[in-house]
Formats: structure tokens, C-alpha cells, sequence
């Protein structure tokens, strides 16, 4: 399944969010897998595409970040129209 994950960062936690980047990644657990992602022209939220089998897993990731961020999850059709 994908997933479209948007990530609104909170006020003040720019250089958090870079910092925590650069240091540890995207912090994925096993299973959820990063195919891409954009950063709006301001800055404040983050389009991440988002590849798993087990949704479940976002409640392993949020946390990780859920400091910095608010997420909100949109779940893709992989079925052409």
C-alpha cells in the first residue's frame, strides 16, 4: 500500500527537524518503506511517499518525530484509473 504522508512541522522545530535528520535519518522501522518525499515552498510541511504492507508500523515511526511534527496519513489507490 502507499501512502502520502504529510508532516507539518511544528512552531520552532526547523532546525530540530534538520538537525534530527542529518544525525539519525527518517528513523523508518523495518517495513515501511521511503520512496520520495517534497518540501512545500515554505518550508512548514513535508510531502513523504510512503511504501508498507503493515500500516501499523506509522505507530512505531510517529513517536520518533511526534515532538517535532504533526502527521496526517493519506492512504493511496495503487489501482490505475
Amino acid at each position: 500500500m502507499l501512502f502520502m504522508v504529510i508532516e507539518t512541522i511544528k512552531p520552532d522545530c526547523d532546525q530540530l527537524v534538520f538537525d534530527r535528520l542529518h544525525d539519525k535519518g527518517r528513523m523508518f522501522p523495518d517495513g515501511l518503506i521511503f520512496i520520495d518525499s517534497w518540501l512545500e515552498d515554505q518550508g512548514d510541511r513535508c510531502f513523504v511517499l510512503v511504501e508498507t504492507n503493515d500500516a501499523s508500523l506509522f505507530d512505531q515511526w510517529t513517536p520518533r518525530w511526534a515532538d517535532v511534527f504533526d502527521f496526517e496519513f493519506v492512504m493511496l489507490s495503487d489501482k490505475p484509473r
